[in-house]
């Protein structure tokens, strides 16, 4: 490797005896010291191919050690290397020698860069599995006490994420040192070491017997927790929850809840956020009885956090605090003790706190029910449907579906549909979008006659809204709609308003009247299309716009499939090739692909007649047919009788039966 040519030869001459299958693994050994990184790497990330290669001996004796001694390279290079050494058990002789791989593991997880010694530290906890009792005592072990007690705090930080691993299985008297070990880090001098020693207290705590969590993780929980920096204690509250999970209820009021309400009013804001994000998990933790006490207090002050950040995490976390309390008096203390302090943050100055809220709120009616619903929380999302914050507005809008569950959609029209209405005009396009997603779900609650009302003029207005996602999604939400109230209504309250667009002067409106029918036209069916759409969609080929012209050609491909042969043969057809002859070369091409689905949807229907009235003569296969030509058609130059298929049996069939006429009608 670059900058580092150890003191060992590399294995190199394992294709010097001139064995050429070996030349592709030499080569690849010999990549392994090139000057280029990308080599490097890819040599690397080709580890086990050369293992395999050499085979389990000389991996062990001339591969680990020279990768060992040349850990001075690149930090990609060395990323792939931890990754790879992680895997490697089997290609050094299997779990007897995995020990092995530790020297190059340990020199691993050494280095300066965080990202190397986490991939080394991870690959060394799972090779720790694979270790006996006894090689975990003899090799492992040993490895995590010279980390521990390194010079450099990076050999420190890598220590304490395998403590966990080898505590279970080792003895009493070295459990003890690992113990001693892990105390002496978690009181370092170096913020880093007390910061990895804080993060993975909980994980060690859940591996150590109870006794021992009492008198020995319990302190130095109290004292990470106190730790002159923000960045060791915020981590400290993140083990509480871990340590919290295997006290007694006792042990737990005694011992942790004073540190824990201690780090809700931590004069750094880091560690109230800390405390305000994994509230849910300690409320679970602690059980009903502190949370009552203790908790709920705790998550009063963090909703009324000086610092936005914390009113947001805390805000989140709402709707899980709610339902994790006790089903018995739960609405009392949501309502007496939650809901005052929820409606200060509706008004709130930040709109990040605002908007954490609105994405949770809703889902307090589910946990309220009804009566508590309409007369605590319906002014709540009254007033977060006017906010002057669009993602405020936009978070209500899309959990509408929470409250229309409890309180019945009259209640709801009646409470909110005025501020949806206004929404539906709204100034930012998403806002607008978001209500037009909803609106199907609405409109089928509602009911037609409600719908037609109070809505149908919105949704009609969206068709020419200026932009074309709003456009796109008010004709998706047509054909929804007809889809729920069917096509009666259709054919009266829809086709005709989208009809009329067609004449609009705005060009951009008239190909919204080609989107609107091609969505419409399959949820409406082959009568009302080929009688009001079809018409409309021909007059407009005419158009002075060729991409109203190039969308007709699309349209007319879209629809193809639902008309009948009259309408395809004596109006569709003439229109394209009409059309395949505009100046327009995108108008052309439009026009041609359209007249070859056409061409093939007549050419299916005139299988499917003749195959439903001409005689048949059964022949060997009994999906086969010879059918008699008509008189005058046996011109000599084929069979008389020409070969027809059973259409109705199966598909496949069906596309032979096509290709028998098109060739036959070519003749």
């Amino acid at each position: 490797m670059a900058g580092a040519a150890g003191p060992r030869a590399a294995p190199g001459a394992a294709g010097g005896d001139g064995d050429d299958s070996l030349y592709p693994i030499a080569v690849l050994i010999d990549e392994l010291r090139n000057e280029d990184v990308q080599l490097r790497l890819n040599s690397i990330k080709k580890l086990s191919t050369i293992a395999l290669a050499l085979g389990v001996e000389r991996t062990r004796t001339e591969l680990l050690p020279f990768l060992t001694d040349t850990i001075y390279d690149e930090d990609e290079v060395l990323l792939a290397l931890a990754e790879q050494l992680g895997n490697f058990t089997g290609l050094v002789g299997g779990p007897d020698f995995a020990h092995c791989l530790l020297p190059p593991l340990e020199s691993l997880a050494t280095v300066e860069e965080t990202v190397v010694r986490d991939k080394a530290v991870e690959s060394l906890r799972q090779i720790s599995q694979e270790h006996t009792p006894v090689a975990l005592e003899a090799h492992f072990v040993p490895l995590v006490k010279r980390l521990a007690s390194g010079d450099w705090f990076t050999s420190r930080t890598s220590a304490c994420g395998l403590f966990s691993v080898c505590y279970p299985r080792a003895s009493n008297a070295v459990k003890a040192e690992i113990r001693q070990h892990f105390r002496s880090l978690c009181s370092d001098d170096t913020p880093m070491v007390r910061r990895a020693a804080a993060s993975k207290l909980g994980e060690f705590a859940k591996v150590l017997e109870l006794d021992s969590v009492k008198t020995e993780i319990v302190p130095l929980f109290t004292n990470l927790a106190s730790d002159e920096q923000d960045s060791v204690r915020l981590l400290a509250v993140e083990a509480c929850v871990s340590i919290a999970q295997l006290l007694s209820q006792d042990d737990l009021e005694a011992l942790v809840i004073p540190i824990l309400r201690q780090a809700a009013e931590d004069k750094s804001w880091r560690v109230r956020y800390m405390v305000a994000d994994k509230f849910s998990e300690l409320q679970k933790a602690v059980g009903p009885k502190i949370t009552l006490n203790d908790l709920i207090p705790a998550f009063q002050s963090l909703l009324k956090d000086c610092e936005a950040e914390v009113r947001a995490a805390a805000a989140h976390k709402v709707k899980e605090l709610c339902e994790n309390l006790p089903t018995e008096g739960r609405e009392a203390i949501i309502v007496n003790q939650i809901l005052p302090y929820i409606k200060e943050l509706v008004s709130d100055t930040n709109q990040h706190v605002k908007s954490a809220l609105a994405s949770v709120i809703m889902g307090l009616s589910t946990i309220l029910g009804k009566e508590n619903t309409i007369e605590h929380l319906l002014p709540l999302f009254l007033a977060q449907l006017k906010d002057e914050c669009p993602e405020v507005r936009l978070n209500i809008i899309s959990n509408l579906d929470c409250v229309n569950e409890v309180i019945g959609i009259r209640q709801l029209s009646q409470s909110l549909l005025p501020a949806i209405v206004e929404l539906a005009e709204d100034a930012k396009w998403r806002v607008r979008l978001a209500i037009i997603e909803y609106m199907p779900l609405l409109a089928g609650q509602l009911g037609v006659e409600f719908f037609d009302e109070k809505l149908n003029s919105l949704c009609m207005a969206w068709l020419v809204d200026h932009v074309y996602a709003i456009r796109e999604a008010a004709t998706n939400n047509l054909m929804k709609l007809v889809q729920k109230f069917g096509t009666e209504w259709a054919q009266n309250t829809i086709v005709p308003k989208v009809l009329v667009m067609a004449n609009d002067p705005n060009y951009l409106h008239r190909m919204t009247t080609l989107f609107c029918i091609n969505a419409l036209s399959e949820a409406c069916g082959q009568e009302i299309t080929t009688k009001q759409m079809l018409p409309i969609v021909l007059k407009m080929a005419g158009d002075q716009v060729a991409n109203v012209r190039f969308n007709v050609a699309k349209s007319l491909q879209k629809i193809g499939p639902i008309l009948d042969t009259d309408a395809l043969q004596g109006k569709v057809k003439p229109v394209l090739q009409k059309l395949g002859q505009d100046e327009d070369m995108d108008v052309k091409y439009f026009a041609q692909e359209a007249i070859s689905v056409v061409a093939q949807r007549l050419r299916k229907l005139d299988v499917l007649v003749k195959d439903r009235e001409e005689p048949r003569i059964p022949g060997a296969d009994k999906n086969l047919f010879l059918i008699p030509r008509g008189p005058g058609e046996d011109t000599g130059k084929g069979p008389a009788c020409q070969l027809h298929v059973n259409t109705r049996d199966t598909l496949a069939q069906l596309e032979i039966a096509e290709l028998v006429h098109f060739l036959q009608s070519r003749e």
